[in-house]
This record gives C-alpha cells, structure tokens and sequence, in this order.
C-alpha cells in the first residue's frame, strides 16, 4: 500500500498474526457449556405482552405484563420478510453467511481505519452482537468495551456459531435486539411502527428497521437518510452479497429500486417514529377479564413466568355476549344507556365461559369492568329473601300476602314506605305470585319478618359480600338497596342451580387455576328447588309482565329482574340446567336510564344468549328433590291447583272453595301494626281508656314481652299500652313457633304518673 509502507504481503502477514493473536487469547477464556443453546435462548424468551387464551387455546387478549421493554411473542426465521434480512445482513454483516462467528477481515480493517483516524468502521458480526445481547457482562457500555469483554464477545460469538445454525443466530438476533425506546425486536417494532405483522414488511419499512439497529434513537432524519444510503447499497450489491443469498441462504436480493428508492421515505420515517403506545395487533375480545386473570395468576405461586395465559372463557361465547350487548346498547342509546356487562358460568364447575367487562369504543367507560363494579341489584335479591323465609317455615309459595301501601320502621330514623314498581297494588296475592311478579311490597313484608340481620347474613353466605351493616340497609335490604358485583350475584344465582350448595365461579384454567375456597351448603336442596321452580313459572309472573315477554324461552329456564332506584342500574339474571347468565346495563357514571325495565334493558341480552347456548340441546327442568311434596290447593272458581311446598308445611285443614277468598286475612303472613321500631306517645290530657294501640296481623297468638294475650282477631286487638320497650310476637296456634316479631316503645305515662304524686 502506497504512502503506508506496508506491502500487501506485509498486510496479509499482519492481519493473519492479528487472528493468531485472538485465537489464541480466546483459547480457555469460553466455555462452551456456559453459552446456551439456541433452544434454551427460544425457551427462556419472554414477551412484555402476554397472551391471554380461551379454554381450547385461541386468543382472547394481549396483555401488557412488563412496563420495562416492549417484547412481543417469538417470530419465527421463515415468517419474516425476505427484505429485512437483506436489509439487516447486508447493513451489519455482509460476510455473515461465511464467517464462523468472527469476521477477522472486518476486524481489521476497523482496526486500520481507527488506527489511522479514518472513517470509523465497526468489527462486530451479527454473531458478536447476538453474544452481547445473550450476556450482560458482554453488552457494549456506554464507555465502549474493555480489551477482555471484547475478547470475551469474540469467544462466545465463535462458540455459537459453532453450536448453532447461521438462521438460528439470524432468528435470535432479531428477536432480542433492541430498536427504539422501549421496543425490542422487529415483532415488537413492525407492529408499534408500522402497524402491521414483520411478515409484510417491504424495502422502505425493513431499510428503517435496519437503519434504527445502528442507531435506535436517532433523529428521524437522520435514519431516513442511513435507510436511503442503505436502499441505494442494496440496489447495486456486490457479489460478495449475491454469494450470502444463494441457494443455501434463506436471503433473497431486493428488487432494483432505482431512483424511487427513497421517495416518500422521510414521511413513512417521521410517521412510524411518531407513533406512540400502540397495541398489539389481533382481537382484544376479553380485556377486563385478561386483566383479572393476570391479577389472579400473580397471586399463585408458580416456579415459571407462563408463556400464555390460559383461561376458562370460550371465545365463541365470549363473542356471542359481546355481539348481543353491543347490539342492546345501540338500540338503548335514545334512552340514556351506554354501559353494560355480561357473565355466563358454566354451573357445574364455575368455569367462567364469557366476561364482557364493557362493550368497548363507544361505552361511557370501556376501562371500567362492569363485571365487578358495585351497584345496587333492586329485586334480583327476592329469590333468596323467599328462600330463606320458606327454609324457616314462615311461609310457603301458597301463604297470601297482602300487597297494599305500608309503613315500616326504620329504628328511629323515620318511616321506610315501599312501593311497587308501576305504583299499583293487587291485594291478596299468593308469595308464588309475589316473587315471580316481583312486587316489592310483598318482599318487603317478607324481609320484615326475617329481619335485616337474616337478610344479610344470607346474602353474604352467597357470596356476595356486603358492605356496611345489616342495621344500615335496614328492611330495604330485601328490595336490594345494598351493593354487589355482577359476578358474585350472578354465582349467587348459581348457587340455586346447584341444589344450594355454593362455589366460587373460576377463571384461571389449571394447571395456573387458583386454589378455590370449599364449597358449602347455603340451603337445603328443596328450598332451591322450590325457588327456581316459582321463577322458572311462567304463568305466576305474568301479572307483572305478561306471557310474553324477553323473560320466555324454548327450554326450560329459571329468570329474575332488577331495577335500582331511579334506573340507575337494570339486570337480568338467571340459568338453565346448563348455564348461568347475568346482564347488566347502565351508566358507568351513574346516571339514570330513562324508560328502561328490566324487560326492556338487560331481558334482552340474557334471553339471546340462552336461546344460542341451547340451540342444539333445550334445558330441562331439574326434578324436584327430597322434601318438596305437591299440595291440592282450593282456589277462586271452584279448583284445586297442585302446588309444590316443602314438606311439613302442609296445610292442616282444606277449605270449601267458597271460604278460600273469605280465609284470605286469616291466611295473610305477619304483623301488620304496631310496625317494628315504633314509638308512641300518650298524652296525659286524654283519658287513658281511650287511648289503646291496635295490634294487627295474621292468625295466631299475640304474645307480649313473653306473656300471652290471646289469639288475635279479624278486627284487631286493642291493647292498654304501657310504658317502656316491648315485644311483641305472633305465634303459631301451639304458641310455640314465632311467626313475627316486632319491637316497639311507649312514652309519656310515666312522667304522667310523677306528676300525680
């Protein structure tokens, strides 16, 4: 070489003793057991964005699970673009095909040229880089590589070439180099740059990528220029590159661009820089319910970050909710609804088949899980209000309640005064009625007579784990005043198809399934039994809402309604003897519908979603169990209608037909005056003979404060009050069984009394 002094034979001589030196350097320094495999490296990649799979492995949701770097999954060698390999190879290692992990020619050449302070030209292999990317000790620090790390990349790049394919080191380098910011690999880049798959990248697109390996934080246009320079090298490469994409080489040279090789390249460059937070490609169909079973996941140990994470849902079902919602909203719209949530369980084994947290774009919050938002449910609790007083024995589906305007107690805090839904009222009605008709004033009799404490501690046996006390909702906690998740309500519900033995609904499919609490018995099978039997009765709830309603389905299916106060919140609950289904729709933000029922709102959903889960197999009806027994009941017109009560609540005498309607009072359940937690004052200036409190109820015995009175009358007892606090109990004819009670107090005698001495 001219000027140089040293003679080609001289630059040969000194780039050999240059190779000498490093083998023999190299030599002991790796070992070839600590470099891993090709398939350990695959094995131990993890993507930032987990995917989440149904219960036969298809995608449901890609969930961000690393904040740190955005990785997506593995792409396969043969699924990327043939002009990103050309591209990448051709810009950083043109010999790779050739060189067995260190490219001595390229090394020296980088030495001579920083040598004599020309253009600075980098050594490093693909191989080399791929070993810095492998092991951190071998990473370039910002301060540039030490002599020994150097050695050490040199080592380990021959180590792997040794061991492994040239594709695999291809395919590994770009799966774990870093390209900009946050993102590594082309998986992740193509997607947030470009938006599309790594497979559909063309010669512009793949030119960016390899450009931002050099540079991954460069100035747009900066690597719009490196990306043209590169483009322009690729249209007029050499034989020595023809030679790397031959036959053996999965590489195949780009077509001749020409002088339109870079038009429009500053534009695609700025635009897929700009691009910010974009997810991954593919469906989100359950991001609410991904969210959760990731949560769930994290709180089970586990030796191994799961590459996926597989959950109960069915994508077919799920799809199916998401549709029937959506399509509900839209026709909602005019009347002020725009959020909405759906679960269906499998009964059975509690496997979550659909979690529609919210309808997504167009929902007032899509990032809220209306699934597990509180609200109130409105009469979706009468089911297990009725239970409960039927595993008491206070009543039984044929006891005549009276749905008439009352008053109620509220210990002090004034006077709780329920009324039915469309402000009518019926009279004497049946419970069977009452409950499949949902009127509130029958369930709040009901409630009265069980008491807040039953109530609560019932509701939170199924699960649904209220807030606050029972004495804080009060009566009103038979009409749902208290607030609970569609999840758990819609499990409750479970609880019925399930003969009342009560279990966790699931999410996580196993083996990542999280251990479940025991299972346990709320109520006795027959109460269950009797329960879905009222709601599966078509006929009893037609006083409320017709015999054709979104409520009436082909097979045999157990339903009930809610609506919380000024129609903040509508629901649709019920199951088959294959599935349960819960819908609700609302506002996230709590503002009230307008005109919407629980027929008109979430009815709608719940019965299409039954009708597709069943349109192969109609459900059937469960077979009434042990301890339910069918009852020839007079009624008005001179029939008798088999009804079905529980056992030993039979009634004791039949009655003529004619006196069915004139036994109705005699027959009505409870204490109807004085209401529970009353407090009278007696004036001294009336006489006290005039001034008697009229206790009022069923048949039976009144007992106060422990001590008999008598048994009551069609027109009241009139009792003497006296002063203090009381309680008064009506008793069954044995005097031995307390039908209701109620606790009440009297003023003003005693001062009265004072006053005389």
């Amino acid at each position: 070489m001219r000027g140089s002094g040293v003679t080609r034979g001289g630059w040969a001589a000194w780039r050999h003793g240059l190779v000498g030196l490093g083998l023999a350097l190299l030599a002991g320094g790796v070992h070839a057991d600590e470099v891993p495999s090709f398939a350990e490296v695959k094995a131990a990649y993890r993507p930032s964005d987990l995917p989440v799979l149904d219960r036969q492995g298809r995608p449901l949701a890609t969930l961000r699970v690393d904040e740190r770097a955005r990785r997506l999954g593995w792409v396969a060698l043969e699924d990327m673009s043939p002009a990103l390999l050309s591209a990448l190879v051709h810009s950083e290692d043109r010999r790779f095909w050739e060189h067995s992990g260190v490219d001595w020619s390229a090394l020296a050449r980088s030495a001579w040229r920083n040598l004599f302070n020309q253009r600075t030209q980098g050594g490093s292999t693909l191989t080399m880089q791929l070993a810095g990317l492998l092991d951190q000790e071998l990473a370039r620090p910002r301060g540039g590589r030490s002599v020994g790390q150097k050695l050490g990349q040199m080592g380990t790049a021959q180590v792997i070439d040794a061991r492994w394919r040239k594709a695999d080191v291809l395919e590994a380098y770009l799966n774990l180099v870093p390209l900009r910011g946050e993102l590594v690999g082309v998986n992740a880049a193509t997607q947030t740059l470009f938006g599309k798959h790594v497979s559909g990248l063309d010669a512009q697109e793949a030119a960016v990528l390899a450009a931002l390996v050099r540079a991954p934080n460069a100035s747009a246009e900066r690597v719009a220029t490196r990306a043209c320079e590169l483009l322009g090298s690729l249209a007029g490469a050499t034989v020595a590159t023809q030679r790397g994409t031959s036959a053996s080489s999965p590489v195949k040279p780009p077509l001749d661009l020409g002088e339109q090789r870079c038009r429009g390249l500053p534009t695609l460059t700025a635009n897929a820089l700009a691009r910010k937070g974009v997810p991954a490609l593919g469906e989100q169909l359950a991001p609410h319910a991904a969210r959760l079973a990731w949560r769930q996941a994290q709180a089970t140990p586990t030796t191994t970050p799961p590459a996926a994470l597989r959950t109960t849902l069915d994508a077919d079902v799920q799809r199916l909710a998401l549709s029937a919602l959506r399509e509900q909203l839209t026709a909602l719209r005019q009347r002020e609804v725009d959020d909405g949530a759906v679960v269906v369980l499998d009964n059975t084994s509690g496997a979550v088949l659909a979690w529609v947290g919210s309808i997504g774009q167009g929902a007032g919050a899509p990032a809220v899980d209306a699934v597990q938002a509180r609200r109130q449910p409105g009469s979706t609790l009468k089911p297990f209000v009725y239970g409960l007083a039927f595993e008491r024995h206070l009543l039984t589906p044929a006891s005549l309640l009276h749905d008439e305007p009352t008053q109620l107690g509220t210990g002090g805090a004034g006077l709780y005064l329920p009324q039915n839904y469309n402000k009518r009222y019926q009279g004497w009605v049946s419970a069977r009625v009452a409950l499949a008709s949902s009127l509130n004033i029958p369930a709040v009799r009901v409630g009265a007579m069980l008491g807040p404490e039953a109530m609560f501690e019932r509701f939170n046996r199924l699960g649904l784990a209220l807030s606050h006390t029972a004495g804080f909702h009060g009566h009103a906690l038979a009409l749902g005043t208290a607030e609970v998740t569609l999840a758990d309500l819609t499990n409750a519900y479970r609880t019925l198809a399930n003969h009342g033995r009560w279990a966790p609904w699931q999410l996580l499919a196993p083996p990542a399934a999280r251990r479940a609490p025991a299972p346990y018995t709320v109520m006795p099978a027959a109460v269950a039994w009797l329960v879905a039997d009222i709601l599966a009765d078509n006929t009893a709830r037609a006083l409320t809402f017709g015999f054709d309603s979104p409520l009436v389905t082909r097979g045999w299916a157990a339903v009930k309604t809610g609506t919380s106060k000024d129609m903040r919140d509508n629901w649709c609950i019920g199951f088959t003897d294959r599935y349960t289904v819960g819908v609700w729709v609302g506002n996230a933000n709590g503002a009230p519908m307008r005109h919407v029922s629980g027929v008109t709102g979430a009815a709608p959903v719940w019965r299409t979603l039954v009708q597709a889960l069943h349109a192969r197999t109609p459900s059937r009806a469960p077979r009434s169990p042990a301890g339910v027994v069918t009852w020839p009941l007079p009624v008005a017109g001179g029939e008798v209608q088999p009804t079905a009560l529980l056992a030993g609540t039979e009634p004791r005498h039949h009655l003529p037909n004619a006196q069915v309607k004139a036994s109705a009072h005699r027959e009505a359940f409870g204490i109807r005056s004085p209401v529970d937690g009353s407090v009278f004052a007696l004036d001294p200036d009336i006489p006290p003979r005039v001034q008697r409190i009229l206790l009022e109820g069923a048949a039976g015995e009144w007992w106060l404060d422990g001590k008999r009175l008598g048994r009551s009358t069609p027109a009241g007892w009139p009792w003497a009050p006296w002063p203090g606090h009381h309680v008064l109990e009506l008793r069954d004819e044995s005097g031995q069984r307390v039908l209701a009670q109620v606790r009440f107090e009297v003023r003003g005698a005693v001062v009265r009394a004072t006053a005389r001495r």
